[in-house]
């Protein structure tokens, strides 16, 4: 069985970013989207970004961004991956050069192979929780809503913390697991004890 993937998003200090990078988190997101209380700037994600060693990917997280927002954030921070979140098409997604995912906001109704199908290009899918605004909500939604034998990597995200991790795990089997708001002492601030708590539930579901 594959390793389960752990991205933490919504980093806003440097000492959050030595934490994820310590405890051994695969990817750190980085979110522009200026209504989000994470949201961060140009250079100070630029700063964050040059924390992270060799394969630690750097992940940028945008909403409904018009392209010159994009290209201005692309020109000073080096992103690896994009992520999504809007209305996005797969076009506006693939335009920038650069490999993305894709958000899915899930709730009854929403079918996640008729999604997937409209962002070919995608390197991946991204299912959240439908809430008001986009993501870092703290909850989830119904995982049986995710289809049998789905098959594009999937990134497992909403409300996700170390109460549920695990079960999650194991019961969606998702090719990487995303936390925000679940590894947090308050908005934007990460918890280092709560980041190894979740880190550590994951390889114990992994098994």
């Amino acid at each position: 069985m594959s390793r389960t993937r752990i991205k933490i998003c919504g980093l806003t200090r440097p000492q959050d970013v030595r934490a994820a990078v310590e405890h051994g988190a695969d990817a750190i997101g980085f979110v522009f989207y200026p209504h989000s209380p994470r949201a961060v700037g140009i250079e100070q994600a630029a700063e964050l970004v040059a924390l992270l060693p060799p394969f630690v990917t750097s992940v940028g997280l945008f909403v409904n961004a018009a392209e010159a927002e994009v290209n201005a954030v692309l020109q000073r921070v080096p992103l690896q991956l994009l992520q999504f979140h809007g209305d996005e098409t797969d076009a506006q997604c693939a335009r920038h050069g650069r490999p993305w995912i894709k958000a899915a906001r899930m709730r009854q109704g929403v079918d996640l192979v008729e999604f997937s199908s409209l962002h070919p290009r995608a390197s991946g899918v991204l299912v959240d929780a439908f809430v008001d605004g986009y993501g870092g909500g703290g909850k989830t939604f119904d995982w049986s809503l995710i289809p049998e034998g789905f098959e594009r990597p999937l990134v497992l995200s909403g409300g996700l913390d170390v109460d549920n991790v695990v079960e999650a795990v194991r019961r969606v089997r998702p090719w990487a697991v995303d936390v925000s708001s679940g590894v947090e002492s308050a908005k934007g601030i990460k918890d280092a004890v709560k980041i190894a708590a979740f880190i550590a539930g994951v390889r114990h579901a992994d098994g």
